[in-house]
């Protein structure tokens, strides 16, 4: 890996910082310097850049893959910058946020040995991801519209984040183990080739699942990120087309049934089908983010010079509407290539792993962060409707960015069993 790659994140958040200072007036008459108001940040700055560092060394002398660790740089010194352009007050809390991560991916490697026992209980893996989706369907508060989030005082989290990362492990560990059964049905229905109902109950109950997530929850972004993740898995692990082509139809009459019968949904679907209805109330978000893409145009309007802020909650769901419309077209297409290039190396792992469950746990793991990345991308540009999750690294948001790191470090610690079964 080059050097360059390692230090392209600190140059864009140094030159991000910089522009910003300037846009201060810096260096204009009559300004005047004060740090605790300027550069209050730079001790947690300081603290982050000896965390990345430090989890290069670790990844060096594990010898460990750092290609993926190195491009979640990247996109977190996009987040950092944009956080720190459009919400200064949330810059501090986002840094933290980001050694927490660091801390995160360096306990699953240093832990990896042990961690990687759970794929031998796929059960009870399955078991405790749906008793984490649940809870915040029992005990969940409405932040945003959506019931996802467990309070507890001022400290909030999203479960699903975790629950995403025990749903790969569950998939990867289930499918691995009824492999031979999966790819070879013993049933025909119509064109479809399909096992026996035992084995493919537990795939359904998660499409059920992921469907509830919505209807009660309202919680589409998570939905459709666990619907999406259990299909690609069951394709990438039997390579049969029957079981997504059974997840589609089971997808559009689950749709079907909840627009008739539920009222949010219906708002959700029209606001997507017909945001110009009204375009300042309900369809308000969908519309601003499509006029902020559209005034970036191919090259953007430059770094700090849009008005992205006139997008309600733009730090969080709409970042990418930020990116488009001060970077243009080229800056939204080179941080997805950035997404895209994990994946691509989270694949050229999980090809070289030489057992089923850690090759369906990388590819899971890879796959996650660029579906999450393309559903949220998807719901801001109008390509799907409003779904309100994160954008990995880029987002502010503490359990995305701790959840996002811990998939990176599982993509790093499996590198090195890559690097075993070659030598």
């Amino acid at each position: 890996m080059t050097g360059g790659l390692k230090f392209a994140p600190v140059g864009i958040l140094v030159c991000a910082l910089g522009i910003l200072f300037l846009k201060q007036g810096a260096g204009q008459p009559g300004w005047s310097f004060d740090w605790h108001t300027q550069l209050a940040y730079l001790p947690w700055l300081a603290l982050l850049l000896c965390a990345g560092a430090a989890s290069y060394v670790l990844a060096a002398r594990c010898k460990l893959d750092c290609v993926p660790l190195a491009l979640a740089y990247v996109l977190l010194a996009v987040g950092l910058a944009e956080i720190a352009r459009l919400k200064p007050d949330l810059f501090v809390p986002q840094l933290r946020w980001a050694c927490v991560g660091i801390a995160a991916w360096a306990l699953v490697v240093l832990l990896w040995t042990r961690l990687r026992r759970m794929l031998d209980y796929p059960y009870v893996l399955g078991l405790t991801t749906t008793v984490i989706l649940v809870l915040p369907l029992i005990f969940g508060v409405s932040i945003g519209g959506n019931k996802n989030w467990i309070a507890f005082g001022s400290f909030s989290m999203q479960p699903s984040e975790f629950g995403k990362i025990l749903l790969i492990f569950f998939l990867a560990a289930y499918l691995a183990d009824h492999l031979a059964v999966l790819t070879l049905p013993a049933r025909r229905f119509l064109f479809l080739h399909l096992p026996p109902v035992r084995f493919i109950a537990p795939l359904v109950a998660l499409w059920g699942l992921a469907v509830l997530m919505f209807v009660i929850a309202r919680d589409l972004g998570s939905a459709l990120l666990f619907f999406g993740m259990a299909v690609l898995m069951t394709y990438m692990g039997t390579g049969r087309k029957s079981y997504v082509f059974l997840a589609g139809l089971f997808i559009v009459i689950a749709a079907a049934l909840s627009y008739a019968l539920f009222g949010h949904v219906r708002v959700r679907f029209d606001i997507w089908l017909h945001p110009w209805v009204d375009p300042n109330g309900m369809s308000y978000q969908v519309v601003q983010s499509l006029f902020a893409i559209g005034s970036g145009g191919i090259w953007g309007t430059g770094f700090a010079e849009g008005h992205p802020l006139l997008i309600p909650e733009v730090h969080t769901d709409f970042i990418f509407a930020a990116i488009a419309e001060e970077f243009g077209l080229i800056g939204g297409v080179l941080v997805l290539m950035v997404y895209a290039l994990i994946f691509w190396r989270g694949s050229r792992i999980a090809m070289g792993l030489p057992r089923v469950q850690e090759s369906l746990l990388a590819a899971g793991c890879a796959a996650s962060l660029l579906l999450q990345a393309f559903i949220i991308t998807a719901g801001v540009t109008k390509l799907l409707p409003l779904t309100g999750i994160t954008m990995p690294f880029v987002s502010y948001g503490g359990s995305s960015m701790a959840a996002s790191f811990i998939l990176v470090g599982i993509l790093t610690a499996l590198s090195g069993e890559v690097k075993a079964a070659d030598d």
